[in-house]
């Protein structure tokens, strides 16, 4: 294992004023965003969408990786190039997601637990041959009456420290997101204490499985109320929550933070993560893996149309932008209004 490299990709995940695209929905999520602008989940339709987010050009400039599905990373551009050839040419990291979904945890009503372990060797030998650099695995924590449970936590954890230690023996950095979800009616106070237990369990099992901290990047949740919550905490809020929550759990030798935006909307999760770095002091880089926050607009402005593809550019790299001046601190909310 050369730890060099692995500290090298990592820190490049996390370089200043920037961050992470998710292009990694699964089959079944990418028919759901699809069906929203009425267009088939076709493999055709999904290679045009993927190019159109992967050859913008200039996105490096505020994207530093992008996280593929197992289908994208084997398909070619438009233009003929496989899609991980044409980032690393603009200079962006290709990375993988790797697990296969989280599933019910047999035992534990409403609980889950993320599958994907049998065989993660071999596929992550594959994928660094295909071009991948790093990987994403997702455990999935939900709150509600009685859960999590002491033992879901845990199970997740191991999971992610199993496959955290997998990636690194074949020179890949790991990103490990455990995601304490918001779906539901909780207080802002519930998931600040049920992400500290979280985290503390994971760089618990992070400790045992020998990770290289400096060769890996955190995917957490932001610490936020509840969708459903009566009484939702301001944006001021959930940035000081979160940053007091990272700083007691998560240790310094981690590069950076790459936060998923987890439901929030486009503008929200961009404020978050500004907020956060202008409270400022932080010993690891505060960034953006954004899905849905990234795309959400892009995706709306193609509607799957011929017309529609150098619209839906402009529309992600505009969001690529605003979240880069995020991760500096630099974004307000006035800068909507601008043109990309």
């Amino acid at each position: 294992m050369n730890l060099t490299d692995l500290e090298k990709v990592a820190h490049a995940m996390v370089a200043k004023g920037k961050g992470l695209l998710a292009a990694d929905e699964s089959s079944s999520t990418i028919k759901k965003r699809f069906d929203g602008i009425k267009i088939e989940s076709t493999e055709d339709n999904r290679r045009t969408y993927r190019d159109m987010l992967l050859t913008a050009a200039g996105a490096q400039q505020w994207v530093s990786g992008v996280i593929l599905y197992d289908e994208t990373i084997r398909q070619k551009s438009l233009s003929g190039v496989p899609f991980p050839e044409v980032l690393a040419k603009a200079g962006i990291i290709p990375g993988i997601k790797v697990d296969l979904g989280a599933k019910p945890l047999a035992g534990f009503p409403g609980e889950t637990i993320t599958e994907g372990l049998d065989g993660l060797r071999e596929r992550l030998a594959e994928y660094y041959k295909l071009g991948a650099r790093f990987a994403k695995w997702r455990a999935v924590i939900d709150i509600a009456d009685g859960i999590p449970g002491a033992f879901a936590i845990e199970s997740n954890a191991q999971a992610l420290a199993r496959y955290a230690a997998l990636c690194q023996e074949q020179q890949i950095v790991p990103i490990v997101e455990p995601e304490v979800l918001m779906d539901g009616g909780h207080s802002i106070e519930r998931c600040e204490a049920v992400t500290g237990e979280v985290l503390q369990v994971v760089f618990d099992q992070l400790h045992k499985h020998r990770i290289h901290l400096e060769g890996m990047v955190l995917k957490p949740n932001m610490v936020i109320s509840g969708k459903k919550a009566t009484d939702r905490a301001s944006p001021e809020q959930v940035a000081a929550a979160t940053v007091r929550t990272l700083k007691r759990h998560v240790p310094s030798a981690v590069p950076g933070i790459a936060f998923l935006s987890g439901g929030q909307s486009s503008q929200e999760a961009t404020l978050h993560l500004s907020l956060m770095n202008r409270i400022g002091g932080l010993p690891w880089a505060l960034t953006f893996s954004y899905g849905r926050a990234l795309q959400d607009t892009a995706l709306k402005s193609w509607s799957g149309s011929k017309e529609g593809y150098a619209q839906g550019q402009k529309e992600y790299l505009k969001r690529a932008r605003l979240n880069g001046l995020a991760s500096t601190g630099q974004y307000t909310a006035a800068l909507e209004n601008q043109a990309a």
